[in-house]
């Protein structure tokens, strides 16, 4: 077994900010890949790309997402909080450096959209509903519109926000017939650290785990779940 780094809170405290910050952005293993889309009101299309975006519930469907501490420069947080909208749209292996490029510091009045050659989407809403403000990315095997339910201050000057799905689009061939969506099948990206990026591989889908049964992985990846089997 190779010898394993160590490091204390002191040290790493005496490193360089950038050093610091691949590093603690690492420790918690792989992230999601994620481009959130926004308009401001002057109608200028925003994308950025997180790697922070977590799973709140299901019902009611909410996700969080945590931005950096809100300054001149916060365009996603601004036109979150004035629009009460914005989207998510997975990272897709095939134009993962023009997701990448959205890390950049454009000024308010360039659309990352434009400057990386990503095409924005909007959704037309059901019942005559004016189409869904915020742009998603065309490109995406999966994207879905949300909406601001509460925005939270960190100790550490981050905003948490808390948002509603309200609408959720997906490649056919990622849906599987109990509900699960095969991400990597979507061609989905993951990040380690702040620029590190990963095809999934699958290792599987498992039974639903309970004491003293000893889990199986499961034949059909296509059917997965039997309702029945996971209400338990």
């Amino acid at each position: 077994m190779t010898k394993m780094a160590s490091w204390s809170r002191k040290e790493w405290e005496a490193w360089p900010a950038r050093k610091r910050a691949r590093a603690m952005n690492s420790l918690s293993g792989f992230k999601s890949a994620t481009l959130v889309g926004t308009l401001d009101t002057d109608g200028v299309h925003n994308l950025s790309i997180v790697s922070s975006v977590v799973h709140l519930g299901s019902s009611p469907a909410q996700m969080g997402v945590v931005l950096r501490p809100p300054g001149a420069d916060a365009h996603t947080y601004k036109n979150i909080k004035a629009t009460g909208q914005c989207t998510f749209s997975h990272v897709h292996a095939d134009w993962l450096e023009k997701a990448h490029q959205c890390s950049a510091r454009y000024p308010a009045d360039v659309s990352e959209f434009e400057e990386v050659g990503l095409t924005p989407y909007r959704k037309t809403m059901e019942g005559g509903r004016a189409a869904w403000k915020a742009p998603a990315v065309a490109e995406a095997s999966i994207r879905m519109g949300l909406t601001l339910v509460e925005d939270i201050a960190l100790p550490n000057g981050c905003r948490f926000l808390v948002l509603a799905v309200e609408w959720v689009q997906v490649e056919g061939t990622a849906w599987r017939g109990d509900g699960y969506l095969d991400i990597a099948q979507a061609g989905t990206v993951t990040i380690s650290g702040l620029d590190g990026y990963h095809r999934a591989e699958s290792l599987g889908r498992w039974s639903y785990a309970q004491p003293g049964v000893e889990v199986q992985r499961l034949e059909d990846e296509q059917r997965g779940w039997r309702d029945e089997e996971s209400a338990h």
